[in-house]
């Protein structure tokens, strides 16, 4: 036991350096994270506070942003030489090597029992193991705060999204979304920003998995926040908006404190309202549970997510609705051999096995091909890593060379027509020598008019902008 708990002493900084200077040394903090939400909680906890040294950051769940930095014009004073940014597989040699004293777990859409297994693995090494609580996280707005989150990614967050902000433009209200963050690329060009149009995608070098996320919004009037500093978002967000949709990401809480929180579950996935971190959390906090896809989910799937949902909270209303799904050309689909294209997230954080593609495609009396032995090898072990995915591909591209593999399944797999579920226009992206057919899907209320009555009750307390509010600043900017 010896090496063991030699181990353990090592793990936590030395009571005599600070007996020595009268003066603390910092807390050793070391967060785990995926490129989102770690970045929030760094900036909105720890950013400004030399109680705390922030050692470095963990990656997971997104490929190509390990062994990085947070760099320094982001970290601030404290951070000169910025912060690096580790694979997640070196947490063992990362809290021995760097003496960490707590471990911050950020990231989200993971099942509970990999968060308390993360925390055993911590506690042994004689870190503590936080899970920060949301309040302390969350930014103060000055303008009213609809926000839309989920039990689990691919639910449908961002088609409710949309159809918020038709309805609150039909009722006068000028629209900003803020979308979860995806900072794949040079994190200080990306500090804030800012879409308007397809040309903004292009001039950010958006990659596909940031086009699912955005282009459907701009093609519905929707003007798109985005970034990594979300108090320098907000706040650019909100001089050009009267209201604001978070449109969030995964299962994540909302980064800014919503006045309407909404949280979907989903009818094809009746058990995920529980065992999720931190979308058991997030559907406890919503204001309304909103059971999705009821059009296409079985009905016992439907009335077990619903089930769940209020044993959950049973406090919050429950509303269903629909994902309504739609091809351009049906009949180019019936009696064809149909590769399906699908959203990336939804299959791959979200598990699902196919996606609304696949759902047209059989709808229509097409026949699936199963893309992946025409996987190129780097992408063949990528999709690997997903026993649930169906005869389906999804649309990853977190790089060029992604994109180059997606081209090559597609050219290699023996069909006569590709079905696109993806938001995304995939054509401007990579080379696609046979027809497409587009695949959409759209939220509509169940209850006709059940949601929109939220919308006026909310519009109602905040006739007017709370433009006479302080909206918290980038050094103190959580609420408490």
């Amino acid at each position: 036991m010896s090496d063991r708990n030699d181990a353990l002493d090592q793990a936590h900084t030395d009571p005599h350096d600070a007996a020595r200077t009268g003066v603390p040394a910092p807390r050793r903090v070391l967060i785990l994270g995926a490129a989102g939400r770690d970045f929030h909680v760094f900036n909105t906890l720890y950013r400004d506070d030399p109680a705390v040294r922030v050692v470095g950051f963990t990656a997971a769940q997104i490929p190509h942003i390990d062994d990085r930095r947070y760099p320094a014009a982001l970290a601030g004073a404290l951070y000169p030489e910025g912060i690096a940014i580790h694979p997640q597989s070196e947490l063992d040699a990362l809290v021995r090597g760097e003496a960490v004293d707590e471990v911050v777990f950020a990231y989200s859409d993971v099942s509970q029992l990999e968060v308390m297994t993360l925390a055993e693995q911590c506690l042994a090494l004689g870190c503590q193991f936080t899970l920060p609580g949301p309040a302390r996280t969350m930014l103060a707005a000055r303008v009213p705060v609809v926000a839309v989150s989920a039990v689990r990614t691919g639910c449908g967050k961002s088609p409710l999204s949309r159809w918020l902000g038709r309805e609150l433009r039909s009722r006068g209200r000028r629209i900003a979304v803020i979308r979860h963050p995806m900072p794949y690329g040079d994190l200080v060009r990306q500090r804030v920003q800012r879409f308007a149009s397809a040309a903004d995608l292009d001039a950010a070098q958006c990659t596909a998995e940031e086009r699912e996320e955005y282009e459907a919004h701009l093609a519905a009037g929707n003007l798109v926040f985005a970034g990594v500093d979300y108090a320098q978002v907000l706040q650019a967000a909100q001089r050009e908006a009267d209201m604001i949709i978070c449109d969030g990401g995964n299962n994540d809480f909302p980064f800014v404190r919503p006045d309407l929180h909404l949280v979907m579950v989903d009818a094809w996935r009746p058990e995920h309202a529980r065992g999720w971190h931190p979308g058991e959390a997030v559907l406890r906090c919503a204001d309304v549970i909103i059971v999705s896809k009821t059009d296409t989910a079985v009905p016992t799937d439907v009335q077990r997510a619903a089930e769940l949902a209020r044993s959950v909270n049973p406090s919050a209303e429950l509303l269903y609705g629909r994902s309504q799904i739609s091809a351009d050309h049906p009949e180019q689909l019936h009696g064809r051999r149909v590769l399906a294209i699908e959203d990336g997230p939804t299959l791959t954080h979200g598990g699902m096995s196919i996606g609304a593609a696949a759902l047209a495609v059989r709808a229509a009396g097409g026949e699936l091909v199963d893309p992946r032995p025409h996987a190129p090898t780097r992408l063949a072990r990528v999709l690997a890593q997903y026993p649930n995915l169906g005869p389906v591909l999804p649309a990853l591209g977190y790089s060029a060379d992604d994109l180059d593999d997606i081209e090559a399944t597609i050219a290699a797999t023996p069909c006569d027509v590709i079905a696109v579920g993806t938001p995304i226009d995939l054509a401007r992206l990579v080379r696609i020598s046979r027809p497409i057919v587009r695949v959409h899907y759209e939220f509509s209320e169940a209850q006709t008019g059940a949601l929109g009555a939220h919308l006026d009750a909310l519009l109602r307390r905040f006739p007017f902008a709370r433009q006479d509010q302080t909206c918290a600043s980038s050094s103190n900017p959580a609420v408490e």
